[in-house]
């Protein structure tokens, strides 16, 4: 039992609640987006359920994982298209794809309804969707965000309670700043679009992550995966450019 709590376990751990926490920023947004779809006295419950359940649910992945990490990793079914398509998929790629489609989906159905004519008339939240269809949907996108840091985690350390505890605290975190992030687009409705794009190049990000997992090849070539350098660079340009159109905005107003 002394063995289990050395100083290189609490070092270990403080790490992994740091990769929690980078790792979670694209799963902070979706959560913010998603629960503006509730009904405003609802949208902190939803969150607070959603996330503590997620968080449950992801101590019991990580649990399944350590046990059956192999099934997770071993191909199901593929397809062998010689030169047109290539590929071997598990279930790791398979709920990481899936995962990428819901997330493209909903960014893009959120910015329609936005253009559309019945957001022009102030519906801005579009149709109503249930409380608990909402936790629904957060609880499963944040497994689905889950595997990267779950993998990373098992990648540092084989000690359980290091990784469930950086699980709970990221979780914490988690509940904390999704109250912050919402309150900063309600009162910012210019960046929900802003979101939005964000949230679609996320979808992107989990569709290359799946198609390499997959080992997929199109035409000869292979899918590689954005790396995350690369997606908060183009998040850094993304909110820069959306600044500067703001202020100029701004500026062709006064002088109108």
């Amino acid at each position: 039992m002394e063995d289990l709590f050395t100083i290189d376990n609490f070092v270990t751990l403080a790490m992994l609640t740091l990769l929690q926490a980078v790792l979670g920023l694209d799963n902070l947004l979706y959560i913010s987006l998603e629960s503006k779809r509730a009904p405003e006295k609802e949208q902190s419950r939803v969150r607070t359920i959603g996330i503590a359940m997620a968080i449950v649910l992801r101590i019991v992945l990580l649990f399944v994982l350590i046990r059956v990490i192999a099934y997770f990793q071993d191909p199901i079914f593929g397809f062998d298209f010689t030169g047109i398509l290539e590929g071997h998929f598990n279930i790791h790629s398979l709920i990481v794809l899936l995962g990428g489609v819901f997330i493209m989906y909903t960014a893009v159905k959120e910015i329609w309804h936005m253009l559309s004519m019945e957001q022009a008339h102030g519906e801005l939240e579009g149709k109503p969707k249930s409380v608990n269809m909402i936790i629904f949907s957060i609880v499963i996108m944040n497994i689905v965000f889950s595997f990267d840091s779950i993998l990373s985690a098992m990648a540092l350390t084989d000690v359980f309670w290091v990784m469930a505890t950086a699980i709970i605290i990221g979780g914490v975190l988690m509940i904390w700043l999704s109250g912050k992030v919402s309150a900063f687009l309600k009162k910012n409705r210019m960046y929900e679009v802003l979101g939005l794009f964000i949230l679609f190049i996320v979808g992107i990000m989990l569709l290359s992550e799946g198609g390499h997992l997959a080992h997929l090849t199109l035409f000869g070539n292979a899918v590689t995966p954005m790396s995350k350098t690369t997606f908060y660079f183009v998040i850094v340009v993304l909110v820069i450019i959306d600044i500067i159109q703001s202020k100029y905005q701004k500026k062709l107003s006064k002088n109108l």
